[in-house]
């Protein structure tokens, strides 16, 4: 099928890309921050940091925060950006980057902490693995896909799941003992349904392993499709166990879940919902609630990804276009989502968000201004408080802190 809708969807927000988005983290030889400063690519400096996998709920000093980007993009990145963050007050320091990892775009650590994993939103689609203690590129493998934009580890550290948003497809990849990757044991194409409005064809956005960990979820965007999977853990192999849709145009794009494991929130990038979904462990069955307001009004807006917080009290929802984040009460031990307020990301086009391993802060991956902001999570109430101005990282799509 034709990449167009993929080429878009990676360009998006180029043009209006800001003077600090080029300024950026510092393009270096070398690699600073995290784990002892050494990349495959290029040859390193004295300059060291903190063990990217030492302790990550620790917050008695710096962090490491590993920064996706666009290389093939105007302006964009050269790899992988580093940096650290300090957890009381979130303030970013820009330590280098990763080069050797073509358009780096969404990021995920292993379970163990000791390798970090990209997509390469290419074209030939591909994933790499980086061991974080010397910050050496393992290698890539190909998704067997065009454009992939999300990858995740199964609980169990022996997969590696993505998602190729160009082509419609799910991957497995095995992951060996090093970290690094083998041959691919999976691919699955989202044939049917066909495309839901303005869609020419299926865009995999997510893939995911559900709190039960013996379903995987794929989010498709294109065919307004929640896909239901089990893994065969010895052969790396997919059987599809059940389909929840959303309503026509509603276009999925994030999913995550509550805590309790029995209800997940669903992002609609297309019609700007969210809707809380009812999910069946023994079935793997998902069933899509509702539409509900994001809170952003009339004008255009595009949700992008939705977060739960560890005690399952508030949830989080970044809106590109509106600028905000939206912050909703968790009620009915999971079963309902109230609209609180928004507030202004203090960025433009919010593509991604995470939580500092202790949930004390809230990280925003700004596309079209190249900035990362950081806010402080108020324990009680989930208001959200902005640390201070908003660090350059060139074409910013992902903000991982660790």
């Amino acid at each position: 099928m034709s990449s167009g809708g993929w080429s878009r969807r990676r360009f998006v927000g180029a043009l209006a890309r800001t003077a600090a988005a080029a300024a950026a983290l510092p393009v270096a030889t070398a690699c600073g921050g995290g784990a002892a400063p050494r990349s495959s690519a290029t040859p390193t400096t004295p300059e060291a940091g903190p063990d990217a996998s030492s302790g990550a709920g620790e917050s008695t000093g710096p962090r490491p925060l590993f920064l996706g980007t666009y290389t093939s993009a105007e302006g964009g990145g050269k790899g992988i950006g580093l940096a650290e963050y300090d957890p009381r007050t979130g303030r970013i320091t820009g330590r280098g980057t990763l080069t050797g990892v073509d358009d780096p775009s969404y990021l995920a650590p292993h379970p163990d902490g000791r390798t970090l994993y990209a997509v390469n939103e290419r074209e030939e689609g591909a994933v790499t693995a980086v061991r974080l203690s010397d910050r050496t590129v393992l290698g890539s493998r190909s998704t067997g896909g065009a454009g992939p934009c999300h990858l995740s580890v199964h609980p169990g550290g022996r997969w590696l799941l993505s998602a190729d948003y160009g082509s419609g497809s799910v991957a497995v990849h095995p992951i060996e003992d090093s970290g690094a990757l083998g041959e691919r044991t999976d691919l699955v194409t989202h044939s049917s349904p066909g495309p839901g409005p303005g869609q020419q064809g299926p865009h995999a956005h997510q893939f995911l392993t559900a709190p039960d960990g013996g379903h995987l979820l794929a989010v498709d965007l294109g065919t307004d499709t929640v896909y239901s999977y089990r893994l065969d853990e010895r052969a790396g192999t997919l059987t599809e166990v059940a389909r929840a849709h959303t309503r026509p145009g509603a276009g999925p794009r994030h999913l995550t879940f509550h805590p309790g494991g029995r209800h997940a929130y669903l992002a609609n990038e297309v019609d700007n919902t969210v809707a809380v979904c009812a999910y069946d462990p023994d079935t793997g069955r998902l069933s899509i609630g509702e539409a509900q307001s994001t809170g952003t009004g009339a004008g255009t807006s595009h949700p992008a990804q939705i977060l739960v917080t560890a005690d399952g009290s508030y949830a989080y929802l970044a809106n590109r276009g509106h600028n905000s984040l939206t912050r909703y009460a968790v009620e009915a031990g999971g079963a309902g989502l109230r609209l609180l307020d928004t507030v202004p990301v203090g960025g433009d086009f919010p593509r991604h968000i995470a939580f500092s391993p202790d949930g004390g802060l809230l990280f925003t991956a700004n596309q079209r201004s190249g900035t990362v902001s950081v806010f402080h999570v108020d324990e009680g109430s989930g208001e959200l408080r902005l640390t201070g101005e908003p660090f350059a990282s060139p074409v910013a799509v992902c903000a991982l802190p660790l």
